[in-house]
């Protein structure tokens, strides 16, 4: 049993506004991922300018991924009676670095000790065309930008005692906020791909009851790969051309790996958080 998707459908309803990378009201968007220590990272492995970066990107990634405008920033942040001021400096450093990044404005939030480091992060974001998860039709293409699968290389690497280069994919997400925005008027549906291929695309196609016809599928190391914050979408086969111009202008890989038909995904990968 999914037991993360049993306690979210606990808290929704027929007119919840839950499903998507974050919750679209009115205009604007409201989505909140947690970075926790032990979970998500630890903290020989990233230094705390990088942590914060990190937690401050990977929550932007919803927004861009919905096609928003992020623009303001709450934070929960509960930390280790350890950390020294230094080590809070530079982990505000780099949450404040992301942020300047997209023009975020951090409005409050709350902090208490603990016996980790735990970051909570609500980003508040606008949009006049929002990309929701549902809306793909039978015979739709589906699609993910960007290149897969080295984040759970290089994670195998850490979890060995390696280290990674301060620019990897696992350091730093590489956003596509440029793809989405040049995009959007192609594009059917998307969402954040972020616990891995095959797990996004059981939750995109669970959303529009169907399931995807394969033409180019990974293998399971790279399709089960986790935290690579790139784009899950898609479009009708005739934008395909439009969409492989824009692909180039934004220098930004886009892969076909199947269309969309009627009956049910089956997912075989490990649950990341549970």
């Amino acid at each position: 049993m999914n037991v993360e998707n049993y306690f979210i459908h606990t808290m929704s309803s027929p007119a919840s506004r839950i499903g998507d990378d974050g919750a679209l009201v009115g205009n604007r968007v409201y989505s909140k991922d947690l970075f926790f220590e032990n979970i998500h990272f630890k903290r020989q492995w990233l230094t705390e300018y990088q942590i914060g970066y990190k937690a401050m990107m990977v929550n932007i990634s919803d927004a861009i991924a919905m096609n928003a405008v992020p623009k303001y920033a709450l934070l929960g942040i509960a930390m280790p009676r350890s950390m020294t001021l230094h080590q809070m400096d530079e982990l505000g450093r780099g949450i404040k670095s992301a942020a300047a990044q997209y023009g975020i404005e951090i409005i409050g939030g709350d902090t208490i000790s603990n016996g980790k480091l735990d970051i909570s992060i609500t980003i508040i974001s606008e949009t006049t065309s929002p990309l929701l998860r549902k809306g793909v039709k039978v015979s739709d293409c589906i699609a993910y930008t960007g290149r897969i699968g080295e984040s759970a290389r290089q994670l195998r690497y850490l979890l060995a005692g390696g280290k990674v280069h301060s620019q990897s994919r696992f350091v730093v997400p590489q956003l596509r906020q440029r793809f989405v925005q040049t995009a959007r008027r192609y594009l059917r549906s998307g969402m954040d791909l972020s616990d891995g291929l095959f797990s996004d695309v059981e939750k995109l196609c669970d959303a529009n009851r169907i399931t995807l016809n394969w033409s180019k599928r990974p293998c399971k190391r790279v399709g089960c790969s986790g935290e690579e914050y790139e784009m899950l979408i898609a479009f009708d086969r005739r934008h395909l051309k439009a969409l492989k111009s824009i692909s180039k202008l934004t220098r930004t890989p886009l892969t076909v790996v199947g269309t969309a038909k009627r009956g049910r995904f089956v997912n075989r990968c490990k649950r990341h958080h549970f």
